[in-house]
């Protein structure tokens, strides 16, 4: 979910060995690039720590549970585990305004995910009347860099970033991130969290979870957060996501489904 680049993807590998090794519970990475379905990698018996967006995990409908969520270092992030989504356009697009967007190309992401459609939904609904805001609506693109090649390869006119993909991509793929400018931020949300399958007992999972929140006091833990723009991690309690729910039954009770 947030393997940006290679040089990315192998920091996370390293924070995983480390969460490994400090709680004693064995991990191997699994490679699930996309276009690999998230549901498919969800449905998993076997996992010991993975990503899940909020959106699909407060649904109740994959066999989960949560072990800890990851506090970003930006500052706007205040220490909690939340993040928000971007609406960003080309730098050099003549879009000033979110309403200056309007009649041009939305891009989304996946219905399941929380940044790239719910929030992107929940924050296009005051503007919306029951007509379409933009002239197409740009779907399903999977991912944020997917979004983002969209956006580069003048495919769409504004799209959404997950405000942490966009902290990653500011430290390691500045001249990517530089292309890009931000238009509006949406309201902040709790962050994907990481889970294990429903099937791992007690013991391991609260060792994981004590690993986790231990990382950001433990010195080689902390330079692998720093590559990885993070503070920490928080426990969390699986009602925080229900907020997420609320966002799109309102929009559905409105008759707004698919962003645009």
């Amino acid at each position: 979910m947030y393997a940006v680049n290679a040089a990315v993807r192998a920091a996370w590998a390293d924070l995983f060995a480390w969460i490994s090794n400090h709680s004693g519970v064995p991990l191997t990475v699994v490679d699930h690039a996309a276009p690999a379905p998230l549901e498919d990698l969800w449905q998993r018996g076997d996992l010991g720590l993975a990503f899940i967006c909020g959106y699909p995990f407060a649904s109740g409908r994959f066999p989960v549970q949560p072990i800890a969520a990851p506090i970003r270092a930006a500052a706007l992030a205040g220490g909690r585990p939340f993040y928000a989504t971007h609406l960003v356009t080309r730098a050099e697009s003549p879009i000033a305004t979110l309403a200056g967007s309007f009649g041009q190309r939305l891009g989304w992401t996946v219905e399941h995910s929380q940044s790239g459609f719910n929030a992107l939904r929940s924050h296009l609904l005051p503007h919306w009347k029951a007509g379409p805001l933009y002239r197409q609506s740009i779907g399903p693109l999977l991912t944020p860099r997917r979004v983002i090649a969209a956006l580069l390869n003048d495919e769409i006119d504004i799209g959404p970033l997950d405000s942490y993909f966009h902290d990653l991509l500011l430290a390691h793929e500045p001249e990517t991130a530089a292309r890009l400018r931000i238009i509006e931020t949406t309201l902040p949300r709790p962050m994907p969290l990481l889970v294990a399958s429903d099937t791992l007992e007690a013991a391991p999972l609260a060792n994981l979870r004590d690993a986790l929140l231990d990382a950001a006091v433990q010195p080689r833990a902390q330079v692998l957060l720093a590559r990885l723009k993070l503070s920490g991690f928080a426990a969390i309690e699986r009602g925080t996501y229900d907020v997420l729910l609320e966002d799109a039954r309102r929009a559905e009770a409105a008759g707004y489904g698919q962003p645009g």
